[in-house]
């Protein structure tokens, strides 16, 4: 029963992350009033699949935490900061994925004449959006590096996991440092893909359910 469990949330990591992939490969890049109406359908649409694939993360790293467990506790920590940011992240997709396009096309016929009005509107969501963002990534990058000590110390997983984790937050850190901004398309992206790529490998060696 343990190791179907296992599987099971393994299974949801590996899913979790195709998916967000998915996702970051569909995400438009925005702009104006008028091009955000344009591509309202695929904002929508990629944004409502990013929301719908955090609780399959999530269900993924609760397999993986308890897969972890060990006497300090450390994977329930790393847990409740994935949890943090995956509220963040639901919260930044609703704004800005459901919200904006939805709020945008009331006004669609008559978009000139309330510029003035809607423009701050727009400008307070999108900054809105931007803290969001980084509470998810400061909150999966802690989490991630909380993981990967947990992998090194207890040999549950593949080192190089645990390693990969940690070479992982310290390109952060130097982006951090350097000024890279992470919150633009780009650099969304790669921190996202980054972030898959170490979901994928541990969805896999949580569905092994090694020793």
């Amino acid at each position: 029963m343990k190791h179907q469990a296992y599987k099971s949330t393994g299974v949801s990591l590996i899913t979790g992350s195709i998916l967000v992939i998915l996702t970051m490969v569909l995400h438009p890049a925005g702009g104006s009033m008028e091009h955000i109406l344009s591509i309202s359908k695929t904002i929508t649409i990629t944004h409502a699949l990013a929301i719908f694939c955090l609780p399959i993360i999530l269900f993924g790293f609760y397999g993986l935490t308890m897969r972890l467990m060990y006497t300090l506790k450390l994977s329930v920590l790393a847990f409740i900061m994935i949890l943090f940011g995956c509220i963040a992240a639901m919260f930044a997709a609703l704004v800005n994925g459901l919200t904006v396009p939805y709020f945008l096309g009331s006004y669609a016929d008559r978009l000139e004449a309330n510029r003035e009005v809607l423009h701050p509107i727009l400008t307070y969501s999108f900054a809105l959006n931007t803290p969001l963002d980084y509470i998810f990534i400061v909150s999966f990058c802690l989490a991630i590096a909380l993981y990967s000590i947990v992998i090194l110390r207890t040999n549950r997983f593949p080192k190089w996991m645990g390693y990969f984790g940690l070479l992982f937050i310290i390109f952060v850190s130097i982006g951090v440092v350097t000024g890279f901004v992470f919150t633009s398309l780009t650099g969304f992206r790669i921190i996202v893909f980054s972030l898959a790529t170490w979901i994928l490998s541990a969805g896999f060696f949580t569905m092994r359910a090694i020793k």
